[in-house]
């Protein structure tokens, strides 16, 4: 019995006339994923859109990719359940492998808070493309900075299964880089992810 949505055996991978690397020779750098990963308001977002400046004024293709912002659209039906999480992180890791196919320099920004998610992606993409990027905040001083409230929030009970709060957080055991946002100004951190790019001759 075939128990596959019908069609899906008729689906197949279109391969198109240009490869990654013709695509890549025309952006002059390789497609790759710079992901951050932290608590809510340890600064990811920040020091990405730093990071994309630096990119962009070198004449780089690239994207940021923010958790807010998916979840307006692509990941909209998704709440915050541990299946949902998973769900959220899936679809974000095939959209940033198309980019990388596209040789494009993604940024992703996302709590992404399981090692097997995160994990997923590597595998997706290739770990010779992935840099996983730590941004390190104690959780108190993500709640003196969270300017939406959603800490009390958690705190009080009205947000359900938050990360560092109601939920859990797996920190990287081998991240490419670890910054930590308390002590370390967001422009310096991202000349700092900017160097390990030109290190792994992304650029």
């Amino acid at each position: 019995m075939n128990d596959k949505p019908e069609g899906k055996n008729n689906v197949t991978w279109f391969n198109g006339y240009l490869t990654r690397e013709d695509r890549e020779k025309l952006h002059g750098h390789k497609g790759a994923v710079i992901w951050f990963t932290g608590l809510s308001a340890s600064g990811k977002s920040t020091i990405a859109r730093y990071l994309e400046n630096r990119l962009y004024e070198k004449g780089c293709s690239t994207y940021v990719f923010d958790g807010d912002n998916v979840r307006h659209g692509l990941c909209g039906d998704l709440g915050f359940s541990p299946e949902d999480r998973e769900e959220n992180i899936r679809r974000i890791g095939e959209m940033v492998n198309l980019y990388i196919d596209a040789g494009i320099i993604a940024i992703a920004a996302f709590i992404s808070p399981y090692r097997k998610d995160r994990e997923r992606i590597r595998d997706l993409v290739g770990k010779d493309r992935f840099m996983e990027i730590y941004v390190e905040c104690p959780v108190d001083v993500c709640a003196a900075r969270d300017q939406k409230g959603i800490y009390e929030k958690a705190k009080a009970g009205i947000i359900k299964e938050f990360t560092g709060i109601s939920a859990p957080y797996e920190p990287p055991e081998t991240p490419d880089l670890t910054v930590c946002s308390h002590k370390e100004d967001a422009i310096e951190a991202s000349q700092r992810v900017l160097d390990l790019i030109k290190k792994r001759q992304i650029i």
